[in-house]
């Protein structure tokens, strides 16, 4: 398994939590994500590596700005 930490802008309430998890919940690779408001970050566990670029995209069409990727 893989963990990557992406530093998201944008999210301000629950709905933007819930939207930024359902939207990387959909991507096959992603076993788990969990998406700390207060951080602003996403914290995700892989199956399998994801381009970091795919990550940015999924994030970026949800209307957010990726930060920063850890991991």
């Amino acid at each position: 398994m893989i963990k990557k930490v992406v530093y998201i802008e944008g999210m301000s309430c629950s709905s933007c939590q819930r939207r930024v998890e359902d939207g990387l919940k959909r991507q096959r690779e992603v076993r788990e994500v969990k998406v700390d408001l207060r951080d602003k970050k996403a914290e995700i566990i892989l199956d399998s590596n994801i381009n970091e670029k795919d990550l940015v995209r999924i994030v970026e069409d949800l209307g957010y700005k990726v930060r920063k990727i850890e991991g």
